[in-house]
């Protein structure tokens, strides 16, 4: 159950639409939650599952969701230094023939990989081990240059979940109990079906029956859309995916995998980070994933800059409102919006960052610079534009910007003789006080004249 519940007209509004879902769609059954910092604060289900409705219990496949989790357990091995990003497939798994596709393009969809493995539809049909499914790939298996446009490949995953593996001495799931499960808690997410769980059903297009659909242990190609899990569990996962992510990544880690890296071009609002999909609705960033299997959908959703989040299952093959998530969203941002935190002073004043604060000029461009109460930096353009970025302290008195252009590159703050702020060097740019001020060593030099009218 939920750790508190929402108002009741929060929560009618929200189980009315998927009741309007699973009556309209005709899904045999779905379930539903919403996350709000780090907990379940709702969950609801309609229809039926072995006779009985679903529950915050009841197992699906979460399909592609699972591509979340390959994608933070080969960031965990970059983080240990055990491989870089940049480096080619072929450096930790050699001998296939797109071996050349650098780790990040596979996690990006960047790679130009086939969409899918050869042989038959590996969704419904018995895996194959990585031996086997890597021994029957050649140059065909390639669609398009490394790093020429977004091509989601499942097959890039099945080389990731394979890459994990060697590195960690041991299989995929293995490693995925290991690193991210046990320690988040999630039991009740495996590779198989543990009761009680949904069965897949394709339902009719024209009248109200079910086909039953095959489930089949995907073995090589698991990395890539094999788990099943819960809405317990998923709303987890959604509170890692939105910064909850406790000792099993760096929080700076899952904020790099939310960087946007390809942007499908047949999709304005979709883009690809580092095995997670990013979107804009309605003014707001959402980043997660979606997730679909022979008679399976699935989705979750959080939002970047507010961490709200929605999971959501149903054993149906398609048919579904592909805006369901978002408006269980939409309904939350409604009837539940978010108070703003109560603003307080800070309890201690660092003289020397508050000197910092103010008016700063790039040549005639005003820009100010607020000290936040992490005391961590803003820097931002009066005039607006894209040459904004938060700044985090470093030991050696510097400053590492994290966002827009300023991304990655250093700040460092140049003090007079007397240990006042002379002016700022942000790689090679020269912020002063005032507009081109004479007293800073302004690359190129200043006109001796100074400033001027017309007639000078």
């Amino acid at each position: 159950m939920p750790d508190h519940a929402l108002l009741p007209s929060t929560d009618r509004a929200l189980t009315r639409r998927i009741a309007v879902e699973q009556a309209e769609r005709r899904a045999p059954s779905l379930v539903a939650a919403v996350v709000r910092d780090g907990r379940i604060v709702w969950t609801g289900g309609r229809g039926r599952v072995d006779g009985d409705p679903p529950t915050a219990d009841t197992q699906y496949r979460i399909g592609s969701i699972t591509k979340t989790f390959t994608a933070v357990l080969v960031l965990r091995l970059r983080d240990e230094g055990r491989l870089d990003l940049s480096d080619p497939l072929e450096t930790h798994l050699p001998g296939t023939p797109v071996g050349d596709r650098t780790i990040a393009q596979l996690l990006s969809h960047a790679s130009g990989l086939t969409a899918e493995p050869p042989g038959q539809w590996w969704e419904r049909t018995q895996g194959r081990p990585w031996r086997d499914l890597a021994g029957s790939l050649d140059q065909s298996s390639v669609r398009h240059r490394a790093g020429r446009r977004f091509h989601y490949s499942n097959l890039g995953f099945a080389a990731l979940g394979e890459l994990v593996a060697r590195l960690r001495g041991t299989s995929w799931i293995a490693a995925l109990r290991r690193e991210i499960l046990d320690p988040l808690g999630m039991t009740r997410t495996t590779p198989l079906p543990e009761a009680p769980h949904a069965r897949g059903f394709a339902v009719h297009p024209w009248a109200d029956v079910l086909l039953p659909e095959p489930a089949h242990d995907a073995v090589a190609m698991a990395p890539a859309g094999q788990l099943w899990s819960t809405v317990t569990d998923l709303g987890r996962w959604a509170a890692f995916c939105g910064g909850d992510t406790g000792e099993v990544l760096h929080a700076d880690t899952i904020s790099e995998m939310r960087e946007p890296l390809m942007r499908d071009a047949d999709a304005e609002t979709i883009g690809y980070g580092l095995g997670l999909e990013l979107r804009h609705h309605r003014g707001r960033r959402l980043v997660g994933h979606g997730g679909s299997m022979p008679g399976f959908l699935a989705a979750m959703w959080v939002e970047a800059d507010d961490p709200t989040g929605v999971v959501f299952f149903a054993n149906t093959t398609s048919g579904l409102s592909p805006t369901v998530t978002q408006d269980l969203l939409d309904i939350m941002a409604e009837h539940e919006p978010r108070m703003p935190r109560e603003w307080a002073p800070l309890d201690e004043v660092d003289q020397e960052l508050l000197a910092l604060t103010g008016l700063w000029y790039w040549g005639p461009s005003p820009f100010t610079l607020r000290l936040r109460p992490d005391r961590w930096l803003d820097l931002a353009a009066m005039q607006g534009g894209v040459r904004a970025s938060r700044f985090r302290p470093e030991p050696d008195g510097s400053w590492t910007g994290l966002d827009g252009y300023y991304a990655g590159e250093t700040l460092r703050v140049v003090r007079r003789p007397d240990g006042t702020p002379s002016h700022l060097d942000l790689n090679t740019f020269v912020l002063t006080r005032t507009p081109y001020d004479p007293d800073a060593p302004i690359p190129g030099g200043l006109d001796p004249a100074g400033w001027r009218g017309t007639k000078a």
